[in-house]
């Protein structure tokens, strides 16, 4: 299903090298004004093209909206609008040689041989656009609800924020990468600001649940963790709990381990939660694979325009995708 949500509801649809990809937000509230000056920059907080350490493939990243916005405001009417892809070559894909780490082998036996093959189709990266635009869009209407969502870079590769100029750190270590033909991974995380107590359910309904879902949509993401994540397996009880405390009528936690969520539902302090991204499988190191016509063990080196890192394109995706859960779930009928 490339559709989710609870009360609003977001589809993703197209093809890396297809005519256009897209997004519907189906249920997004009427009357919210939307500044499209502040959703091309979004877009081009994501778009390819823009430094030597991010893939030279050059797209506008233009927005066409088809429906749901009159006079720069929602009518109520699903948002619906495209981004055409105007920057394709598609010479160095070939569906008799999958590529490993991607999604080629597991979609051509999915889909029976039938799946887009040309630029990863529908499990690219490019897919994410539309992504930032439907959270671009929630970002606003977030804001006039106070609720603020921002991402940093915590590590990439073997660097992380404990190094001397953590940005040229960084930089550093993706050139390096590239310059052998490799690539590297990453640590994004993300801090929600001014999220109202009580939004979220029980179980499969709970805020964990939905945002790790949104984030697991994201290509290359390996990992999601709230909080202290998976360094509360080394607490104790005394350590981990988040004691509850009251000033001035407000009650409030003293830690947040719980990452601003208990048993699903949002407690009032920050949303705190990191991603893994996985180092960007296309390399141009060989690299062993199967020959599927011919049913044997040959080698690959995967040419074409590619990021030897995503995480720094990779901000906006993950602020795009916790916005959206907020808005959604903010959305619920009380």
């Amino acid at each position: 299903m490339n559709t989710f949500g609870e009360n609003i509801r977001l589809t993703i649809f197209g093809e890396s090298h297809g005519e256009a990809i897209g997004m519907v937000l189906d249920g997004f509230p009427a009357g919210e004004q939307i500044e499209l000056d502040r959703l091309r920059e979004e877009l081009k907080r994501r778009a390819p093209g823009g430094a030597e350490t991010v893939s030279p493939r050059k797209e506008r990243d233009e927005p066409e909206f088809l429906s749901g916005i009159f006079n720069d405001h929602t009518t109520g009417a699903p948002l619906c609008a495209i981004i055409r892809n105007t920057d394709v070559d598609s010479s160095s894909y070939h569906p008799e040689l999958p590529r490993p780490g991607h999604a080629d082998l597991a979609a051509q036996i999915k889909f029976k041989g039938r799946a887009d093959f040309r630029g990863g189709g529908a499990f690219s990266g490019r897919l994410t656009a539309p992504m930032v635009l439907a959270g671009a869009l929630c970002k606003q209407a977030l804001e006039r609800r106070r609720v603020s969502v921002q991402a940093r870079i915590l590590s990439v590769g073997g660097v992380d924020r404990s190094a001397e100029d953590f940005d040229y750190a960084v930089h550093k270590e993706i050139l390096e990468a590239r310059s052998v033909g490799d690539s590297v991974g990453g640590v994004v995380e993300c801090v929600a600001s001014g999220v109202p107590a009580g939004i979220g359910g029980l179980m499969f309904g709970g805020m964990e649940s939905r945002i790790a879902q949104a984030l697991y949509a994201i290509p290359g993401v390996k990992g999601v963790e709230f909080g202290a994540g998976f360094e509360i397996a080394k607490m104790r009880g005394t350590q981990a709990n988040d004691p509850i405390v009251t000033e001035n009528g407000v009650v409030f936690t003293e830690t947040n381990h719980a990452g601003g969520i208990n048993g699903g539902i949002t407690n009032g302090m920050p949303l705190v939660l990191r991603c893994a991204f996985r180092p960007t499988p296309s390399i141009s190191r060989e690299q062993k694979t199967v020959d599927l016509m011919k049913k044997e063990n040959t080698t690959i080196r995967t040419l074409g325009r590619h990021d030897p890192c995503i995480v720094p394109r990779a901000l906006p995706v993950v602020e795009a995708m916790v916005a959206f859960c907020l808005l959604d779930a903010m959305c619920e009928p009380r």
